[in-house]
């Protein structure tokens, strides 16, 4: 990757792990607990995406409610656990290397920032309550636009504020669709393909993956 001028992150599920809030309540779930935490991430995404295509939007954090109501529903958890999952999501665990592979980047003086569905207030608690918000230049959040990835307003944000040209970005995401969107935007995107998946056939094929972010050192 040549004349890369910014490296943008996705937030969820790839600097921090969506499933940590659930994993974290293990001793109270019990063994279902990552097949619920997988769901609740799967209804949370369908919804941005039914909320996006039918125009009703709700914010990311009302989503994450919505969806979270429906997930305790279908695998039968106590209601009584709501508040705790949710304090939870608000302080998600980053990925083991996450943090020193930011230092790193931000030594070789890129600009750094997130782009994420998440709302201004729950990425700017995400990155403090892990000590890594002196690390972002920004925290762009789809609110700007008020509606959700893979739309092309979202990813433009960046390039507005940076003024600077889409094949100047290396963008970052665990997410296929995501980064299918991204790509197909014009970003240079990288795949975080933390759990050996398979990528989605959405008219795009990334020319890097990697495995998590230490090995991002390798392209940039």
């Amino acid at each position: 990757m040549k004349n890369i001028k910014a490296i943008i992150f996705d937030a969820y599920g790839t600097l921090f792990n969506v499933n940590s809030a659930a994993e974290k309540c293990r001793d109270k779930i019990g063994d279902k607990w990552e097949g619920f935490a997988n769901y609740w991430r799967t209804t949370q995404l369908e919804y941005t995406w039914l909320r996006s295509l039918m125009k009703r939007h709700k914010d990311f954090w009302q989503v994450t409610e919505d969806s979270l109501d429906k997930s305790m529903k279908a695998y039968e958890i106590d209601s009584s656990m709501r508040n705790e999952l949710l304090d939870l999501y608000k302080t998600l665990s980053p990925f083991k290397e996450v943090p020193e592979v930011l230092k790193l980047l931000k030594e070789k003086n890129y600009k750094l920032a997130i782009l994420s569905n998440g709302t201004p207030a729950l990425l700017n608690q995400l990155v403090k309550s892990n000590n890594l918000d002196n690390l972002f230049d920004d925290l762009f959040s789809i609110e700007e636009v008020g509606i959700y990835k893979p739309d092309s307003k979202v990813y433009d944000i960046p390039i507005k504020k940076y003024k600077i040209q889409k094949n100047e970005v290396a963008f970052l995401s665990a997410n296929t669709w995501d980064v299918s969107g991204g790509g197909n935007y014009g970003y240079n995107p990288i795949w975080v393909n933390r759990n050996n998946n398979t990528f989605d056939n959405l008219d795009y094929a990334p020319k890097h993956q990697i495995e998590d972010l230490s090995k991002l050192l390798d392209i940039i």
